[in-house]
């Protein structure tokens, strides 16, 4: 077994995987654990997005209402948009409108952050 190609080896497992869940029907157990993975993936993204948010958050304290307002709401409307992504049913649109959300929301915050560490 060690002299088989990695690769092969590897998708020699998978095959077998899928094999044992098709012969025992576990369809609806890879579907359920297939939904926690996803919760347990937005719920890191929320937990990463506290952890800088901890670490700086005293540093934003100084920053205007204004600035602040839109650095937390660009971060929630990221934050809502991958669990809006994550648990919706989407098409090709939706796709492209999530990429652009979170591409605007992102301009938002580091265009923030840098108007607040120019120095002039």
């Amino acid at each position: 077994m060690s002299r088989i190609n990695p690769t092969v080896r590897g998708f020699l497992i998978i095959a077998a995987v899928s094999a044992v869940i098709v012969a025992l029907q576990l369809e609806a157990t890879l579907t359920a654990l297939f939904l926690l993975a996803r919760i347990a993936f937005l719920l890191a993204i929320a937990f990463f997005v506290y952890l800088m948010w901890r670490e700086r958050r005293q540093e934003i304290s100084v920053w205007s209402r204004r600035a602040q307002a839109v650095f937390y709401g660009a971060a929630a409307l990221i934050v809502a948009d991958i669990a809006a992504i994550t648990f919706a049913h989407h098409s090709g649109l939706d796709s492209v409108v999530f990429v652009i959300v979170l591409a605007a929301a992102a301009f938002a915050m580091w265009r923030t952050w840098r108007d607040q560490h120019t120095y002039a």
